[in-house]
């Protein structure tokens, strides 16, 4: 007889699957679409932000938008886990400023989330970040690393790259960081930018693989790619499928999921998938006799619940975006956030 197997959520941080307790972890990424403050910094492009052009409400549309995102990012696999992620990577965030007010909102204060930013030379002055629960995570290096991209002998001003690691429970996990170069004047004409980008992701794995040749790595972020361009495909060579998996492969559970026309983000009536989480092979179990010992991935998803979507209009179906070129329109962002599940077995 066919025996059936059923999930059983039985505490915040557990589920029985066959009889056996997992610990599960959300580990996330969302663009926070423009999240920057109401005062203009002198040292970078900063004015030209939506909140910085609008005539008015400046600080009551940065408290809204501070709301909105916090909650959004408190309900990212709550449904499984009861609480927020453990770890989030973030984009297009001004400063440390922004990003205090973020952790410290009504929806998040209670989680005790701290957070690891660089000021990039991005010339608008946006940067990514990684927030984390302090109960669950514990960095103990970080670094920056800028992808040194010129065109034409010119150096393009783009984001860091951020590189966290630290011990996820008691497991080391290496967490980095990506905002690549934009599509600005086409997605071809730009695509050689994303490509060296990828390039240097390359090089940060190979240095965390110097010290440990099965470390556990993610990589998140808004690639402004989708999974199957070239800068996954052929520098970073990720694969879509955990059968087959090398030790030196990496897995992108995104690949099949934007095959089937799943999307993060839509523009000029093209829908992409620009926002995804990877894994190095030490965090996939390839085959069923694997086990979980030690954390792996279960699931991955797109946050895109029905708040988050415009409901009418030109952009029906959409992010729900909170700007409309210069006005704020109360909705959260022009990207859906992304998880993943990380679980292991409980001892």
């Amino acid at each position: 007889m066919r025996k059936v197997l059923t999930i059983l959520f039985l505490s915040i941080y557990s589920f029985v699957f066959a009889q056996t307790k997992y610990t599960i972890r959300t580990v996330a990424f969302y663009n926070l679409e423009n999240l920057f403050d109401t005062i203009n910094a002198v040292n970078s492009l900063d004015e030209m932000s939506p909140i910085l052009k609008m005539k008015g409400n400046k600080s009551e549309v940065y408290w809204d938008k501070i709301d909105k995102l916090s909650y959004v990012l408190s309900q990212i696999g709550s449904d499984k886990t009861k609480t927020s992620p453990a770890i989030i990577g973030v984009a297009e965030v001004e400063n440390d400023s922004v990003l205090t007010d973020l952790i410290n909102s009504n929806h998040l204060k209670n989680k005790k989330y701290d957070f690891i930013h660089f000021n990039s030379p991005d010339k608008r002055g946006i940067d990514v970040a990684l927030l984390y629960q302090k109960k669950y995570f514990k960095p103990i290096h970080y670094q920056k690393f800028n992808p040194n991209i010129y065109q034409n002998n010119y150096k393009i001003y783009t984001r860091d790259i951020l590189w966290v690691a630290g011990y996820l429970d008691n497991e080391l996990v290496n967490i980095i960081v990506n905002h690549w170069p934009s599509r600005r004047g086409g997605e071809a004409t730009s695509s050689h930018l994303r490509q060296k980008a990828a390039y240097k992701v390359n090089q940060i794995i190979s240095s965390i693989k110097s010290n440990d040749a099965n470390a556990k790595i993610i990589i998140m972020g808004d690639f402004n790619d989708d999974p199957t361009n070239d800068s996954f495909k052929k520098v970073l060579r990720a694969k879509a499928k955990k059968s087959g998996l090398k030790p030196d492969d990496i897995y992108n559970p995104f690949e099949g999921m934007f095959k089937k026309g799943m999307n993060t983000l839509g523009h000029r009536d093209q829908i992409n998938l620009f926002d995804q989480i990877l894994t190095s092979s030490s965090l996939v179990n390839t085959n069923k006799n694997d086990n979980y010992s030690n954390f792996k991935i279960y699931k991955a998803g797109i946050f895109n619940k029905q708040f988050l979507i415009q409901q009418k209009g030109k952009f029906k179906g959409y992010p729900f975006r909170s700007f409309n070129w210069n006005s704020y329109t109360g909705g959260y962002s022009d990207h859906f956030p992304v998880y993943i599940y990380l679980i292991k077995e409980m001892d």
